[in-house]
């Protein structure tokens, strides 16, 4: 005689949902959270991410991410505080905290440290969990539209060995980080933002170069963060939605979570061989569903500011529930991701308790100084840099003032000249400058364009002073050179300090 077979219970339509919302990361708008996103909290969201439209100033945003825990406790709360040009708790100045590139310019593995421990401080006194940071991405491509200073620089050693202290710093705050953007974002030429990057490398460059740095912090860092990037030699897919990066990052020995850059991204939503009939809603829900497939743990749906996140989780709920039941995804799959991100935030709380608290009032002393020091370092000049004593200076921004991870921004270099000069400075496009102007131009980027502009200014008035606010790789060849490692405030200052010939306080 044999025994019937035992079949496991069907999962119920709440265990399906739960275990859907346990593995999402929506963003959201507002300094209170909205009303949509209450019951999710209450049914086990996964995570949420703050933009600076959440942290207007560390106060506010502590009585926010209280109010997030409330409803749900289980909730993991990142942000994007890199420190440089891509900050969301000091967006409203800018970050008294330079970039990677500045750090890794000064190579001081001890100074690292300390900024990356100022930064967990900052995140902490917010409410935060993690900081999706440091980018360990080799910077190798000096028209890289997207990367440029938020990189180290363009030796992955150099990358790999300053993550370490920076991750080493964020710890010692009692933060969580994780890595991005696998397997690398350094050498493309398209920003994923608006398009799909491609690094079509051979696999002994991307082990010795991409991969090394993630290989360093694999035993370290709390999370990885794939990125929307196709290596052509591994899938025609993006990695944050094919088995081989997942598969690569845990064959690291790596174990904690894996988190999606956003899945709003136009890499993903423009992708010319999606339904066209599909909304955008639709497809960042089709894009959950490919991430989850292929390894991913907790999707992050993107930012406020780019569609309604509201529509977005809704859609991401339903492709995941039509997956589970059609068998493409499995409950027990979706739990175990979840059970990933709870084992994270369990590490970061046992430093919370193991480290100071900070208190919001003060978790921004200090870090002008530390900065400055930073900057001062890190700055570079070529030629005769100094402009004439009493001289009113012309400003021009060669090149646009935007950048996708960051949002709109100035290069900094006018707000530190009008302060120190204690007027403001003459701001003039380019066609409007004359010969005996005292110029000084702000450049960012090595692309095609920013090489026009700068070949037009020399021609207009040769003897300009150019600040290069990009990566050392990208600086134009000019006869007189402000090498500032970065457009933070710390690095502006620095810059307009050699300008000035003395050191400026405010």
């Amino acid at each position: 005689m044999t025994c019937p077979q035992t079949l496991a219970p069907a999962p119920t339509e709440t265990a399906v949902r739960r275990a859907a919302l346990g593995v999402l990361m929506p963003g959201f708008d507002g300094t209170d959270v909205p009303a949509w996103l209450e019951q999710p909290l209450r049914d086990g969201l996964g995570g949420v991410c703050l933009f600076a439209v959440n942290t207007p100033d560390l106060a506010t945003t502590r009585r926010l991410t209280g109010r997030l825990r409330e409803l749900g406790p289980q909730v993991c709360i990142t942000v994007d505080e890199e420190g440089g040009d891509v900050t969301r708790l000091q967006r409203r100045h800018g970050s008294d905290l330079p970039g990677s590139a500045a750090l890794g310019a000064v190579d001081d593995l001890e100074l690292t440290r300390q900024v990356g421990e100022a930064t967990g401080r900052l995140v902490r006194a917010a409410g935060i969990d993690v900081t999706l940071a440091p980018c360990v991405d080799v910077a190798s491509n000096p028209a890289n539209p997207v990367i440029g200073t938020r990189s180290f620089g363009p030796d992955a050693s150099l990358v790999a060995r300053h993550a370490v202290a920076w991750v080493q710093g964020l710890h010692a705050a009692g933060v969580a980080g994780c890595a991005k953007h696998f397997p690398g974002h350094g050498d493309t030429s398209v920003d994923s933002h608006v398009g799909m990057p491609v690094i079509d490398l051979d696999e002994a460059t991307l082990a010795s170069r991409e991969l090394a740095p993630f290989v360093a912090l694999a035993p370290l860092v709390d999370a990885v963060m794939p990125g929307h990037i196709i290596v052509p030699r591994l899938g025609a897919d993006p990695a944050s939605t094919s088995a081989w990066a997942y598969d690569r990052i845990r064959a690291m020995g790596f174990v904690g979570p894996t988190i999606t850059d956003a899945l709003d991204m136009g890499a993903i939503t423009a992708d010319p061989t999606a339904d066209p009939s599909s909304g955008e809603d639709e497809r960042i829900g089709a894009a959950v569903v490919r991430a989850l497939r292929a390894g991913a743990d907790l999707c992050c749906l993107g930012a406020p500011m780019n569609g309604d996140q509201q529509a977005a989780l809704a859609a991401s709920v339903a492709a995941i529930e039509r997956a589970v039941e059609e068998g493409r995804l499995r409950l027990h799959r979706l739990q175990v991701s979840a059970s990933r991100v709870r084992s994270m935030l369990g590490l970061a709380h046992q430093r919370l308790l193991e480290t100071p608290a900070v208190d919001p009032a003060t978790a921004e002393d200090g870090l002008p100084e530390l900065g400055l020091e930073v900057a001062r370092r890190a700055l570079l000049t070529r030629g005769s840099v100094l402009l004439p004593e009493g001289a009113r200076p012309v400003l021009v921004e060669l090149g646009q003032g935007f950048n996708a991870a960051a949002g709109r921004f100035s290069s900094g270099v006018g707000d530190a000249l009008d302060r120190a000069l204690g007027e403001p400075v003459d701001r003039r496009d380019l066609d409007l400058v004359e010969p005996d102007d005292v110029v000084v131009a702000v450049s960012r980027d090595g692309s095609s364009v920013a090489a026009t502009l700068v070949a037009e200014l020399l021609g207009r008035c040769p003897h300009a002073v150019v600040v290069h606010v990009g990566m050392q790789q990208s600086a134009p060849d000019v006869p007189h050179l402000v090498l500032a490692h970065g457009a933070g405030r710390s690095n502006t200052r620095a810059a307009v300090e050699a300008l000035l010939g003395r050191r400026i306080v405010w």
